[in-house]
């Protein structure tokens, strides 16, 4: 696997006030040879060596400065540039502002996709990078956003869900983004596609129980931020082979696939009405256990066990009850 080597480069001012001083003196050269001969030509004398000889020094020096300004290059905060000299990686530059070095470095990465150089297709199969142009050898350094689209997969319970993801991730290693894989965007986003589905088949959607050790489980929708840190793991450990290091990455979608959702709709209604029951069944109980104890304990009344099976019915009639009880008045005794 390749390694970034960070390579300090000339800066560009100094070079370039070289460079002009070579066309100035590439200039004044030819000129003053030129202006020999044409004086030896009406001199009718021999034609001077010196002025031979400046003229092809002149050409020589203008060579000299043309391939000189092909060194030149600039970077902006935030890009850095791959250096490669007759295919042999020599280092990335990473300082910003007017730069000059080796002339001779590729200015392109066949096969690499650099900053604004992306190629789409669109075709049936959908949105595909295209990287087969020789491309920049330029690379951005900044924090970018992978917004994927929504996909269906099934969770650990198997029930089909529908999940999207935003990934924020940047270049950190050139070399490798430049020479591992062949196109390092696309990789980020097949990676980011796998990564979501692997992270979505070991996690339920949601509690399906109510046992005490399956609310402790981490699920989709109740645990987001175990769920985010488990996916970056992910990603970071899948994209380092690409040089690439995740910032962050965060569920944008989370649902029930439209086959399903009106039953898990309804089991999320039904598991709601239950809890209702339950809880309202615990609260009447305590307060018929209150109310028996008071009456008995404070002599107020004396109830066998069938007393207080029927004073027990009557309260959570009365308060278990959806609708308002009817209070009937008993002029009798509890058994008639």
């Amino acid at each position: 696997m390749s390694k970034e080597k960070v390579l300090h480069v000339a800066s560009g001012w100094g070079m370039l006030a070289v460079d002009l001083l070579m066309f100035v003196g590439s200039i004044a050269c030819f000129v003053l040879s030129l202006i020999s001969l044409i004086q030896a030509a009406d001199s009718a004398l021999p034609v001077p060596v010196l002025a031979v000889f400046g003229l092809i020094l002149s050409v020589v020096i203008l060579i000299a400065a043309i391939i000189v300004a092909c060194g030149f290059f600039s970077l902006q905060p935030g890009q850095a540039r791959i250096c490669v000299l007759f295919g042999q990686y020599k280092g990335t530059v990473r300082d910003e502002g007017l730069r000059w070095a080796n002339p001779f470095f590729s200015k392109s990465l066949g096969g690499v996709l650099g900053e604004s150089s992306s190629s789409l297709k669109v075709g049936e199969e959908g949105v595909s990078f295209d990287a087969s142009k020789s491309t920049s050898a330029t690379i951005s350094l900044r924090a970018r956003t992978h917004d994927g689209e929504r996909i269906k997969v099934n969770d650990k319970m198997g029930n089909p869900i529908e999940i999207a993801t935003v990934v924020v991730w940047h270049v950190a290693d050139t070399a490798k983004a430049a020479f591992d894989v062949d196109n390092y965007e696309s990789y980020v986003s097949m990676q980011t596609e796998t990564a979501l589905r692997h992270v979505a088949s070991i996690y339920a959607y949601d509690h399906m129980e109510d046992e005490d050790d399956n609310n402790n489980a981490i699920t989709l929708r109740s645990n987001i931020e175990e769920v985010s840190a488990t996916l970056k793991a992910e990603l970071d450990r899948k994209l380092s082979v690409a040089g690439v290091s995740v910032d962050d990455a965060r569920l944008t979608h989370l649902a029930y696939a439209p086959e399903i959702a009106q039953a898990m709709l309804r089991r999320q209604q039904a598991d709601a009405v239950i809890a209702a029951r339950k809880k309202i069944v615990e609260g009447a109980v305590s307060m018929v256990d209150m109310a028996l104890s008071q009456l008995s304990d404070g002599g107020i009344v004396e109830f066998d066990d069938d007393r207080k099976a029927v004073m027990a019915s009557n309260l959570m009639v009365v308060l278990c009850g959806e609708s308002e009880a009817q209070p009937v008045v008993n002029t009798g005794s509890l058994y008639q």
